[in-house]
């Protein structure tokens, strides 16, 4: 529930819409990761500082003395679920190791019980690390899609805690494919969401201080997708809390669009008569072209039609248009045009007020107040470059803020990079230009370097896919 909250999650009108379980943009079942165990403390190790580790405000919590923090050792170890980060990075991306440190999980106080991580049923849920050999700084993120606190560990936490930063991560107070449930008023859950990573900032912020003796000189704040989102949220309302962020392919809300509620019911509508061919396909393909879905982006249709279109545009709507289907809970999977409330002819623009008062209440302005850095892949089609991201570049701009931001257009990358061991020659992975943008965001902070002006990042000529899944250049400065 949000955190203002305490009424009980909107009533279940019926039984939940089927999982897809290969849906990236959301969290399926998986086996709950086994309890944090504590190692005894002994004088002059990094087990000592256990005692020094209590959050803030957690309702719960356990803490590990690990011999290491990265996937090469939490995996084996029981402290981080592969399940939540299934799909979002590629197959060759290498993973650090060496990191020994303490592990804290838990909770902060909340009624809804989507999260089933450690089998406590309870959402709010954190995971924060603390390495031995600290650079002084703090990484917090929220997750993408509807994942749990771990879903970050590989893309984001991994290389973070290699270069000596602690790092916290929440699973943004409701996950799953019902998310929606949660919250008493439309756009509550995703409310909460902004609520949830500014108190984990908050609380993670004290827990370095008390573990280092001293706080950390530098919090960044980053994610991708719904986690880009939190990442452009928290520099527009919460700057003081952070010295910059990288937001990766966030998703965009504002009450005049456009959203995810305008361009996935024209992919909806229009993908059929494209897909079944002959005379009507080709007017249907320049539809999709024309709600945004790039060019040349055509062999990622059937996928994300059967994975992310239907699914993504059916939760969403539900959490900040539940009336428009009456009764039914997240509308009729891949429902026919034409049909009585069907998603596929969903149209925001005619909806009553209150449901632009739903999206004004989780809306962008583009009004940062830190440096960021936004990166986005042109092969996007789960949220399309041109409905999103460039949109909310020119939001920084006309808001006077263009000085503190600057975008990579990333070409051949697409929303999800574990496709791109699928399509090795067609997409590259955003994983590393992410990293590269990270480090540019440090040297931004650290001496005053001003990152490469923002341009569209080329496809390197002879590419080779095994060295673009650990190298990206955004060109010179």
């Amino acid at each position: 529930m949000r955190l203002s909250l305490r009424s009980t999650p909107r009533s279940w009108r019926r039984s939940a819409p089927a999982a897809l379980a290969l849906a990236a943009l959301t969290l399926g079942s998986a086996p709950a990761p086994a309890p944090a165990t504590a190692t005894p403390a002994s004088r002059g190790s990094h087990c000592e500082h256990l005692t020094k580790t209590r959050v803030p405000g957690a309702e719960h919590q356990q803490a590990a003395c690990l011999d290491e923090l990265t996937t090469a050792g939490t995996i084996v170890s029981g402290h981080t679920d592969p399940a939540d980060w299934a799909g979002l990075t590629p197959k060759d991306l290498a993973t650090p190791s060496g990191v020994p440190g303490i592990q804290i999980d838990g909770y902060f106080p909340d009624t809804s019980t989507t999260n089933t991580n450690h089998g406590w049923r309870h959402d709010a849920q954190f995971v924060i690390r603390l390495p031995d050999r600290w650079n002084g700084g703090l990484v917090v993120a929220g997750t993408p899609g509807n994942r749990e606190q771990y879903a970050n560990d590989r893309a984001i936490a991994d290389w973070v805690l290699s270069r000596g930063y602690a790092y916290a991560a929440t699973d943004k107070g409701n996950t799953g494919l019902a998310f929606h449930r949660d919250g008493k008023t439309p756009g509550d859950a995703i409310a909460e969401w902004n609520d949830r990573l500014t108190q984990l900032t908050r609380a993670a912020r004290a827990t370095v201080t008390r573990r280092y003796q001293r706080p950390p000189s530098r919090t960044l704040v980053t994610g991708l997708s719904n986690g880009g989102y939190l990442v452009r949220w928290q520099l527009e309302n919460h700057p003081g809390l952070y010295d910059g962020g990288v937001d990766w392919e966030g998703t965009l809300w504002r009450s005049d669009g456009p959203t995810l509620l305008d361009f996935l019911p024209e992919a909806l509508r229009n993908y059929p008569g494209y897909a079944a061919g002959g005379h009507g396909a080709e007017k249907a393909g320049s539809a999709l072209h024309a709600a945004g879905f790039p060019a040349g982006s055509e062999f990622l249709w059937p996928y994300h039609h059967e994975v992310y279109w239907d699914l993504t545009q059916r939760i969403y709507r539900e959490e900040l248009d539940p009336g428009f289907d009456g009764p039914t809970e997240a509308g009729t999977p891949f429902c026919t045009s034409g049909t009585p409330a069907c998603d596929a002819d969903y149209d925001y623009a005619a909806r009553p007020d209150e449901v632009r008062r739903a999206v004004r209440k989780i809306g962008l302005t583009g009004r940062i107040g830190k440096p960021l850095i936004t990166l986005h892949g042109t092969l996007d089609v789960l949220l399309p470059i041109g409905r999103d991201s460039d949109v909310y570049a020119r939001m920084v701009r006309e808001a006077g803020r263009g000085h503190l931001h600057r975008y990579y257009r990333i070409e051949g990358g697409t929303h999800a990079d574990a496709l791109v061991d699928t399509y090795p020659d067609r997409l590259r992975p955003l994983t590393p230009c992410h990293r590269t943008a990270f480090a540019a965001l440090e040297d931004w902070l650290g001496s005053g370097h001003l990152p490469p002006a923002s341009r569209t990042v080329p496809l390197p000529a002879g590419r080779n896919p095994a060295t673009l899944a650990n190298n990206c250049s955004l060109g010179s400065r």
